[in-house]
């Protein structure tokens, strides 16, 4: 009888614990979500599509579905803003290919790549320069490899033993001679530091009046211990390797950062971090010296003595002073370029020539010389030749953007700005441009003349429609090549030919999985489809998808998708539960708060995270609701968050109700990260919702004192937006069921799972309804099979119970 009550019992503890009615801590098991909501999120992943820099063939990289709770739980070690695997010296935490096949764009013919090594998770592909050679690393559960596949027979082959150091990236260089220079472990670096058993002493930091504003940092060093085992783990030494796989080191081991070969192979740039270490900053802002070594390892010059990173001014367009962003230039044998900035890095400083770009030629024994100058901050050059280059140039605060034709043989001559524009402005962006390869296997402009080739989003009062130019740089006009065509959306992918009339587009459409083209405009051939990927979503064929626009009650013009199940006719079949889904994001212009975002003619895509999936369970679906926060001219966007954000809310509730689709008494809001911020901020300040769902998110904003998001104010100069926007300290206003979801493990700057925890524990004292679930070993985004179809089971459960059948 004693054993049959046990039983008994514990059949109703575990009812009691699937179905909510537990208030306390719950040793729940992975649970799963719908069936066909489960299948849909196991779906097989199409592969990704490299091509190659002449076109003439495209990489097929096969991915594998989502890992095992017991893969993410491996040890990993958090040292310096890096999350590391000691086992094999690399990261513990990135994506992988399982298998690669190549077709050939010509022909279409599709091959497997042979000899592959067993139970495959390769990465860090890199072409030779004259493409008949790919390399690339094998990660396996000791150590990272490095392999090569030749090209034309298609054959694998492994070149080195698990020597490759991945803790701070791989980098893999070519030389003509088809040599590989890479970044291995110091072999003679020795072993693993031992944790001592007591500390020698306490851990002590100190300021003598330098101010030092930071970003709420994750997994930084801690103690001295820390910092032996991260010296150890970065020991690298830089290393050379044929294609029979014979290895041999290059210059002297130390705590190599990257290494970069100048496009005529007879340089080498290496980064060498140097102590002290900081307890305050990823590792990525720690000291470094920037050197430059011949082929076989000395040392010709040091570049810069990069300082350790920890004081610099507040504000998103704060920098550091001294040379930044050293770089080889694309179209030149072996000529260094970087920037560095004339006002402290102080964006609070007024000046005209804010920053300014150097170069420096090989042998670099002269003097720098002067490239050009910018009012704005240095966002990168596209190199042509030395008569033509495009400058970039931005300014975070006004959102501004700034192209510029230069003259690098003629510094001297003054800059023609072709592009001035808002970088939020999507109605009036030419694109990026495309690129094709030079001498040295780097990307340089692909242009004709005066005329740079540019892709382009194509946005516009109907959704964005891709579109290919040839853009003028002397009249600052374009001229359009191609455009995407209704019910399409198609994007050029690769151009294949100089003058551009015959390239790659990838077309989709709502029920259409994304596939490759090949069109000619020239011949005006019919296009030819270079891949059949399948489609992924059985149970999602059907439904409807409809980009709406609707407006604020300032007369803001607001946009969505709205996806409803299939056959659904609201005249026949009523309104329906909704999930509205939504990111907040902040403007310096009304006008471009107002333009219409995404394409009523894109593929229905789900992930682990989406809100879709439940369209298959009866509800209507709000995706990619516009929230814009707006602040123009001297006004900041978060100074109007609140009210902003609430009357977003209401505009797209009156939309989906009016539309006779939604029921104004059963819609749930979620969102993840600042999406989770946002559905806080809602339930705090309306009841206009009947549920939220709130994943990995930060609810304290005097947590991340010195900016958060696109906040450049800290705490102390705008307490009042600090703390009203901080759903934690309005927690006794929320009266609305939510469910709260972090991975214990979350390393994204601000969104500590204590965040969640704090945040509960308001709600809970205050006698909110709410729930939090912890997800082991997941980070900001969640990974594991099991964590993500338990993240769906929770929140079906929520939201059957608090909106569907909302009592």
């Amino acid at each position: 009888m004693n054993n049959i009550f046990r039983t008994r019992y514990a059949a109703v503890l575990l009812l009691l614990l699937v179905f909510g009615k537990a208030r306390a801590q719950e040793p729940l098991t992975y649970q799963t979500p719908p069936k066909v909501i489960e299948e849909l999120a196991n779906a097989p992943l199409t592969p990704f599509v490299n091509f190659t820099r002449s076109g003439d063939k495209m990489l097929l990289l096969e991915r594998p579905g989502s890992p095992s709770i017991e893969e993410l739980a491996q040890p990993e070690l958090r040292l310096a803003g890096i999350r590391i695997n000691p086992a094999t010296n690399g990261p513990s935490r990135s994506g992988f290919i399982q298998n690669v096949k190549v077709k050939n764009v010509r022909s279409g013919e599709e091959s497997q790549v042979k000899n592959l090594p067993e139970n495959p998770r390769l990465g860090n592909f890199s072409l030779s320069k004259d493409e008949k050679y790919l390399a690339l690393t094998n990660t396996s559960n000791t150590g990272i490899s490095l392999w090569i596949v030749d090209m034309e027979s298609l054959e694998a082959k492994k070149i080195t033993d698990e020597i490759v150091n991945g803790v701070y990236g791989t980098d893999i260089s070519w030389t003509a001679d088809h040599s590989i220079i890479f970044k291995g472990i110091n072999p003679q670096r020795g072993n693993m530091p031992e944790a001592p058993l007591a500390p020698s002493g306490p851990t002590v930091q100190e300021t003598v009046g330098n101010a030092a504003p930071s970003r709420t940092y994750q997994d930084l060093l801690v103690n001295p211990y820390d910092e032996e085992v991260f010296a150890f783990l970065m020991n690298s030494q830089v290393m050379k390797a044929d294609l029979n796989g014979n290895v041999s080191p290059v210059g002297e081991a130390g705590l190599i950062k990257s290494i970069s070969l100048s496009p005529d192979d007879q340089y080498i740039m290496v980064d060498l971090i140097q102590k002290p270490f900081s307890y305050l900053v990823p590792a990525s802002r720690f000291p470094y010296n920037v050197e430059i070594w011949d082929q076989s390892g000395s040392k010709i010059k040091t570049m810069a003595e990069i300082p350790l990173d920890e004081v610099r001014p507040t504000g998103f367009d704060a920098t550091v002073t001294g040379p930044r962003s050293i770089s080889w230039r694309a179209d030149k044998p072996a000529t260094l370029y970087w920037v560095e900035a004339q006002d402290g890095g102080d964006p609070k400083v007024e000046m005209e020539e804010r920053e300014i770009v150097y170069t420096l030629d090989a042998p670099f024994s002269a003097t720098p010389s002067k490239l050009a100058s910018l009012a704005y901050r240095y966002r990168g050059i596209y190199w042509s030749d030395d008569n033509f280059a495009l400058l970039n140039e931005g300014w975070f605060a006004s959102r501004q953007q700034k192209v510029s034709r230069i003259n690098p043989s003629k510094p001297d001559e003054k800059a023609t700005v072709i592009i001035e524009r808002s970088s939020d402005d999507i109605y009036n962006d030419p694109g990026t441009p495309v690129f094709t390869s030079n001498q040295y296997g780097r990307s340089v402009l692909q242009r004709k003349g005066d005329e740079v080739y540019m892709t382009s989003e194509g946005g516009s009062p109907e959704g964005s429609m891709p579109y290919l130019s040839a853009f003028d740089t002397k009249k600052k006009s374009e001229r359009i090549l191609w455009r995407s065509e209704a019910p399409y959306y198609e994007r050029v992918v690769k151009v294949l030919n100089a003058d551009a009339t015959e390239f790659v587009t990838l077309k989709e459409s709502t029920d259409l999985q994304p596939n490759y083209w090949v069109v000619n405009t020239r011949r005006r051939i019919a296009p030819r489809q270079l891949t059949e990927f399948e489609h992924p979503y059985e149970a999602l064929k059907g439904i409807k998808k409809e980009l709406v626009k609707y407006k604020r009650n300032d007369g803001l013009d607001l946009s969505a998708t709205v996806y409803t199940p299939e056959g659904y006719d609201p005249e026949k079949d009523g309104s329906l539960p909704v999930l509205m889904w939504a990111y907040p994001r902040e403007y310096k212009s009304a006008a471009v708060a107002s333009q219409v975002r995404g394409s009523k003619y894109t593929f229905t895509r789900i992930s682990w995270g989406s809100p879709i999936f439940w369209v298959t369970q009866g509800y209507a679906i709000m995706d990619q609701t516009e929230m814009p926060i707006v602040g123009e001219g001297d006004e900041e966007p978060n100074d109007f968050f609140v009210e902003q954000l609430v009357a977003n809310a209401e505009a797209a509730i009156d939309f989906i109700v009016d539309a006779g689709i939604g029921d104004r008494n059963r819609i749930g809001v979620g969102g993840h990260s600042y999406g989770a911020f946002m559905t806080a901020n809602l339930l705090s300040h309306s009841d206009l919702f009947a549920a939220g769902i709130a994943r990995s998110g930060a609810y304290n904003r005097t947590l991340t004192p010195f900016g958060f998001q696109y906040e450049q104010r800290t705490y102390w100069e705008a307490p009042d937006v600090y703390n009203t926007m901080s759903p934690f300290m309005n927690a006794e206003k929320v009266k609305t069921p939510i469910l709260l979801i972090h991975g214990e493990a979350d390393n994204n700057s601000g969104t500590f799972p204590i965040q969640s925890e704090r945040y509960y524990n308001a709600l809970k004292g205050h006698g909110a309804t709410t729930r939090l679930v912890f997800l082991p070993h997941e980070s900001h985004g969640y990974a594991a099979k099991e964590s993500t179809l338990h993240t769906l089971w929770e929140q079906h459960e929520w939201l059957e119970k608090y909106v569907k059948n909302r009592k």
